[in-house]
């Protein structure tokens, strides 16, 4: 059952001898058991294992699943994922019971009667026997300590390395069947949409949750790949490459390991090795659990990872708030690029694609950008990852990772300084692949970043209508407003999401704005202005107004031109009190230089409004204005020709408006810095 040709194996047969003499009489001794509710355990012998991923490629049929599936933007790293390495050897030094079968409806609602009530939501899960789902990692332990206090015998989730090694089942293949896994275990083998109705498939991805129909593996357990994502007793962290015995995980973190992969997924993310996780107040229609029977390790757990870059050597004095920049010089600075990733980087910060920013300013004066970093938009992969800007420098640092709950698609990152001493971060994160089914999180930093609370579902539910913008803004009542995508595609139109206690609740002001990817803004009467991207009207951007909070919205035609893939605006009040527009110029638009002479323009822009948006008298280019010259795009790897009458083409637009009255921009790469006096000076004349 175990390999003897191993190191740790001396120890593992002292340490299981020694776990025979301390058996109780009234615990189970046989190789199974059926407790009081009818679950039934299989012994798990001592023994060890290699965990995690060698870092081999795969073979071709795992990795190319993706050419049988609708949603072909899909990525899967050929070596494995980044978290399952290194593979270390690991040693289960005394035996313990595992549940042969997932946790069922029937079992878990003898102690949550009113997970009834869950049965057949979004159409999952109706029959006794389909695994619990909608279940926290929470509530999994209350199961546990029920069921313990009930039968006077040591239930709990199992370890995931103890996870990992009853999967294997004494194997080493990727999977308990082999390299491949029979098809009768994958359920809707794709990156799901469901529920979002946009994502074109419906009710067709509602599969069938009951346990142990497929063949069980060698020790006797089913459903250790595919079914649900089950929860682990560990928080998640990095692997060491150090033999362990009995690992219990890291000391805290903000994941709980989940393993086995799921249904409405790849054969890759449920192999052996692969590793997954979420918040622990989470709740889905992927995640279940499997309960272990047996004494809890006694190993102390590893520490918690050390800090990212962002989050080292920052200085904690505050910048005083009045301290501002000489505002009748004009001052402009950029384009710098500001995401710096390492060519060839596989997880979990990707130099392929790099998208959606939001910037804020900390409280010491540093300069915070976070932005979501991938492979593909619609993958499992999808992390964010932060640089700073230290206050006096003119180089942003390389980039690090920010927050990645693993095998999450985590869209859409908004970071806030709310001008006294906290930063924000609100996210989107997915049930599993695609920003279709979002859930979203708040949490909160007193330092410049340096810690953070833990993360707090301000958004519970994952569902359409939350896919955040970094957008974020306090009226004059006190009243915080966070948009949000209504729908998945280039239409559909925004949400509009407000608290009116500093962030403790939130909810859908149930208005839809026009437009996806929204900018925000209160005028002077109370009423909310709004810009979008798509739904146009009459050839035109279309703009929203609400007089009641975002309940609703009437929309007309705005002045300014449509945008379109790979474009987002920003409609911001700048602390004088005018409107500021940034947004792109596909067809060329006309401005008035300092001659006074209308030429024609192309690329990123800006506008301001004197008289709350009626007009928009001054326009110009965000340029330095000198000769011609290649910028890296938003890609890093195509460039633009930034000149006195073109500038960035595309990009997805972040602001923050610094204490000093400077405007910090970012764009999917580059960062610009500028003063409205700058913003208020015409464009120099052609020669």
């Amino acid at each position: 059952m175990f390999s003897r040709n191993i190191a740790l194996f001396p120890l593992v047969f002292f340490l299981s001898l020694a776990s025979w003499a301390t058996v109780s009489a009234d615990r189970p001794a046989g190789k199974t058991f059926k407790n009081s509710i009818g679950m039934e355990f299989v012994r798990i012998e001592p023994g060890v294992f290699v965990m995690g991923h060698n870092g081999s490629k795969l073979p071709q049929h795992i990795l190319g699943a993706k050419e049988a599936v609708t949603d072909r933007a899909v990525w899967l790293p050929e070596s494995g994922d980044y978290d399952e390495q290194p593979a270390h050897r690991v040693a289960i030094s005394r035996p313990f019971y595992l549940g042969v079968r997932e946790v069922c409806n029937r079992e878990y609602e003898r102690f949550a009667r009113t997970h009834e009530h869950e049965r057949g939501r979004l159409g999952f899960s109706i029959d006794n026997d389909e695994a619990a789902v909608f279940v926290s990692w929470h509530d999994a332990v209350a199961f546990c300590e029920w069921l313990s206090k009930k039968e006077g015998l040591p239930y709990r989730l199992p370890t995931e390395a103890e996870w990992e090694y009853a999967a294997r089942a004494g194997t080493a293949t990727l999977f308990s069947t082999g390299d491949a896994l029979p098809a009768d275990f994958v359920k809707n083998p794709d990156n799901s949409w469901y529920p979002s109705s946009g994502s074109g498939r419906g009710r067709q991805e509602v599969v069938p949750l009951h346990v142990g129909k497929t063949p069980a593996n060698p020790w006797g357990l089913f459903d250790m790949h595919g079914n649900v994502e089950e929860w682990c007793l560990d928080w998640y962290g990095p692997y060491e490459k150090a033999e362990q015995a009995d690992p219990v995980g890291r000391a805290s973190g903000h994941f709980r390991v989940t393993r086995g992969g799921s249904h409405s997924t790849f054969p890759f993310y449920v192999r052996s090795a692969n590793r997954s996780g979420s918040i622990p107040e989470d709740r889905s229609w992927y995640i279940g659990f499997r309960v272990a029977m047996g004494d809890m390790p006694q190993t102390a757990p590893l520490p918690a990872p050390g800090p990212a870059a962002y989050q080292q050597n920052v200085r904690q004095a505050t910048t005083p708030p009045g301290r501002r920049m000489d505002a009748d010089k004009p001052f402009f600075r950029g384009p710098i690029e500001y995401v710096k990733i390492d060519p060839g980087s596989q997880g979990p910060l990707f130099d392929r694609h790099n998208h959606s920013p939001s910037i804020a300013e900390c409280p010491n004066g540093d300069l915070l950008a976070v932005w979501y970093t991938t492979v593909t938009e619609r993958g499992r992969e999808v992390a964010v990852a932060a640089s700073k800007l230290r206050r006096g420098s003119s180089e942003w640092e390389p980039a690090s990772p920010f927050w990645d709950a693993p095998d999450r698609n985590d869209h859409c990152p908004v970071i806030w300084f709310d001008g006294e001493k906290t930063l924000h971060h609100f996210q989107s994160f997915s049930a599993a692949a695609t920003w279709g089914p979002l859930a979203v999180f708040m949490r909160s930093s007193t330092d410049n970043g340096v810690t953070w609370t833990a993360p707090i579902l301000i958004m519970p539910e994952h569902r359409s209508r939350q896919q955040l913008i970094p957008a974020l803004i306090r009226t004059r009542e006190g009243f915080l407003l966070l948009p949000a995508d209504a729908a998945t595609g280039g239409g559909g139109g925004s949400a509009l999401h407000i608290s009116r206690d500093r962030g403790r609740t939130w909810s859908d002001a149930g208005g839809t704005i026009a437009g996806i990817h929204t900018g925000v803004v209160q005028l002077r009467d109370g009423r909310l202005l709004a810009f979008g991207r798509g739904d146009n009207i009459d050839g035109k951007m279309p703009q929203s107004i609400s007089s009641n909070m975002g309940m609703t919205w009437t929309h007309s035609a705005s002045p300014f031109q449509p945008i379109g893939g790979g474009q987002r605006l920003v409609l911001r009040r700048l602390k004088e009190g005018p409107l500021l527009f940034l947004s792109f110029a596909n067809e060329p638009l006309t401005i008035t230089d300092v001659s006074g002479a209308r030429r024609e323009v192309k690329g990123l822009y800006a506008a301001l409004s004197y008289d709350e948006g009626k007009t928009w008298p001054k326009m110009r280019l965000i340029s330095d204005e000198g000769p011609g010259r290649e910028v890296p795009a938003s890609d890093g790897r195509t460039k633009f020709i930034l000149s006195r009458t073109s500038a960035e083409p595309r990009g997805y637009l972040a602001l923050t408006v610094a204490r000093d009255g400077t405007i910090h921009l970012v764009s999917s790469r580059n960062y610009y810095s500028f003063n409205l006096r700058w913003l208020e000076t015409p464009m120099r004349a052609l020669p």
